[in-house]
């Protein structure tokens, strides 16, 4: 039997809903409300749903990899906003090098840890 798959989609929970619905919106995605206490982020062809839920263990163990083409303008993007500045909690750390490509890392305001990279070709 074949197949497509068209889409995969986490939840991510936020410890304060309003404040990381801002941080996505500011990082670039677009914020679609399903419900008060749910939202499908959208970027290009990828999405995620946040909702307004807090477990400390889940979200603390989140972490999400998005793949993509030119790793330096994405982290130039989040440096100019300065993330960190403007959400507290928010952690950027700096484009590191590995045998399997480059990567930076960004926590989001509840401790969610987003991988950004790209590979060698």
């Amino acid at each position: 039997m074949e197949q497509r798959i068209v889409s995969i989609r986490p939840f991510i929970g936020a410890k304060d809903y309003q404040l990381s619905a801002a941080f996505y919106r500011d990082c670039g995605f677009t914020q679609k409300e399903l419900s008060k206490n749910m939202s499908l982020f959208t970027l290009e062809h990828i999405a995620f749903y946040l909702q307004d839920a807090y477990v400390k263990d889940w979200v603390d163990n989140t972490m999400v990899f998005l793949e993509v083409d030119r790793l330096d303008q994405f982290y130039k993007s989040f440096v100019h906003i300065n993330l960190p500045g403007k959400y507290n909690g928010v952690k950027l750390t700096p484009i590191k090098n590995f045998d399997w490509g480059r990567e930076c890392y960004l926590h989001d305001p509840s401790g969610i840890l987003w991988h950004f990279g790209e590979f060698r070709k």
